[in-house]
């Protein structure tokens, strides 16, 4: 997959030079298109309607969880609105991206969040040990990298991590599809990556509660988005899919 070339107005001529370093760095690990087109330099935690909430609750001493957290960025926002970092985790398979974002944020020594490499489908003592201990998970462009048995697995995953509290939250935002279905994968030649539109994705989370014992509050909305039409690797229907499930 060729990169894009492009550098979004948002990074300053003085970041171009590092930025642009660690995007080819990054792509090197994995080719993922949100890294191609610099989507790790974007905040979205922060853009949701959950934000305040979730800020006030990991003020107060509860745990979140970033899946699939790639360089860090949206710990590192928590920790600039006053999150302390003993309540932040990050989690994501290759390790590579925490040292890239070291680097990138240039806080190795007042970063002091916890990261934790692992495979959420492979048993991880780590990670395990937050079973039943996290509040918050967010997970940003991280279901829709997989089919449909591995997302209802992921969501069973999610679901034990959680706290049994009701308002345990997994959010985030993912490349949905007006028709739910199986579509080519982006970045794995011959695999399948599953869209999802509102009713499929709520369904799934029924699913994932009736095989765990547990009940879920599932809403999604997909919103227009020019650039899956302007990229050219995104299926027709292609939409922004924001999350938020809750357990009740």
């Amino acid at each position: 997959m060729s990169m894009p070339s492009y550098v979004p107005a948002t990074i300053t001529q003085t970041h171009k030079p590092l930025t642009l370093y660690k995007r080819e760095k990054a792509w090197d690990i994995w080719p993922y298109p949100c890294i191609g087109g610099f989507r790790f330099m974007n905040l979205n935690l922060c853009t949701t309607a959950q934000y305040a909430e979730i800020l006030t609750r990991v003020k107060n001493g509860e745990k979140l969880l970033d899946l699939g957290c790639c360089f860090g960025q949206e710990l590192r926002s928590l920790l600039l609105d006053g999150a302390p970092s003993e309540n932040l985790y990050g989690t994501d398979l290759r390790p590579e991206f925490f040292e890239l974002g070291y680097d990138l944020f240039l806080d190795r020594e007042t970063c002091k969040a916890t990261f934790i490499a692992a495979d959420i489908f492979v048993p991880n003592a780590e990670l395990d040990a937050l079973n039943g201990k996290l509040s918050v998970i967010y997970a940003g462009a991280f279901f829709h990298l997989f089919d449909r048995p591995e997302q209802l697995h992921l969501a069973k995953r999610v679901a034990t991590l959680l706290s049994s509290n009701p308002g345990s939250m997994v959010l985030g935002r993912q490349v949905g599809n007006v028709t739910a279905g199986r579509y080519e994968h982006a970045t794995n030649e011959g695999g399948w990556m599953f869209r999802h539109n509102e009713q499929s994705w709520k369904e799934m989370w029924d699913e994932a509660g009736r095989e765990t014992g547990t009940q879920w509050e599932a809403s999604a909305e997909l919103r227009a988005n020019d650039r899956f039409q302007k990229s050219g690797h995104h299926a027709e229907g292609s939409r922004a899919m924001h999350f938020c499930v809750k357990r009740v």
